[in-house]
């Protein structure tokens, strides 16, 4: 009877141990790095940006060890159902039709979404002025739905894998307009260099059946837990400071949105 116990007890321990184990692996998350100054990579193929630091942060507050794995921005939701990472943390926005598939978290930010042009195009965001017209944007976002729902049947969509491609061909005039996140395309085009002598066209675009409720982290929706304990960090890092501290870095205006 005591080997019996014993050997029950031995059991247990090792249950409770492997489950600590497979809590204590590192919480894998996945970007596609092409999106500066949010989530790029260095030089030396070092992730950097707002999201990069804001996850760094969330992470210290949520006392998980974390690491970063790329995939491609198409590749990144059937990367988390798949189990080749554990969150996504990409500036993905919250949508009805993504919450289908994965779970989000709060938001960490929200921004309307605006076209880019020649300043002196004379273009106006309608169907009549963009009959023709080649609109560039990153292949498989929110971005590229709306344009290709809205605009699809007059214009021609030119979609990109990265972000900095879109902006390339804008520069040497293979594109008439591009759409993105409005403080993207301001913070990493409109205030550089390379985008004198382009503007914003046409309103923001702010329509939550596009543009969603918010940039998130996306996990499983199995993962509640996990999900709730970067709700935490949030939480955290916006009333300690932290946020605040890092998005200054980044951005002269409130990235956070409304509350």
């Amino acid at each position: 009877m005591k080997n019996l116990i014993g050997m029950g007890l031995m059991v247990a321990a090792m249950s409770v141990s492997s489950v600590q184990a497979a809590q204590q692996k590192p919480v894998r998350l996945a970007s596609d790095f092409t999106y500066p100054p949010f989530n790029y990579k260095d030089a030396t193929d070092t992730p950097r940006g707002f999201d990069i630091e804001i996850a760094d942060a969330l992470c210290a507050a949520a006392e998980l060890e974390c690491t970063w794995v790329t995939m491609s921005w198409n590749g990144l939701i059937p990367a988390l159902l798949s189990r080749k990472a554990d969150v996504i943390m990409a500036s993905m926005r919250i949508t009805a039709e993504r919450k289908k598939r994965v779970l989000f978290t709060d938001k960490y930010y929200q921004a309307p979404a605006r076209f880019v042009g020649q300043a002196n195009a004379g273009l106006a965001i309608d169907k009549s002025s963009l009959k023709g017209k080649r609109i560039g944007v990153q292949l498989g976002t929110i971005h590229d739905r709306y344009v290709t729902d809205k605009f699809g049947d007059v214009a021609k969509i030119q979609r990109y894998t990265g972000q900095d491609e879109v902006y390339l061909d804008l520069q040497n005039g293979r594109l008439d307009t591009v759409f993105g996140n409005a403080d993207q395309l301001s913070l990493a085009f409109l205030d550089k260099e390379r985008g004198e002598g382009f503007v914003f066209v046409g309103d923001a675009v702010t329509d939550p059946a596009y543009i969603g409720e918010g940039t998130a982290l996306a996990l499983r929706k199995q993962d509640s837990e996990l999900a709730e304990k970067f709700n935490r960090a949030i939480q955290t890092i916006r009333d300690n400071g932290t946020y605040d501290k890092i998005a200054a870095k980044y951005f002269t205006f409130d990235i956070y949105g409304d509350e």
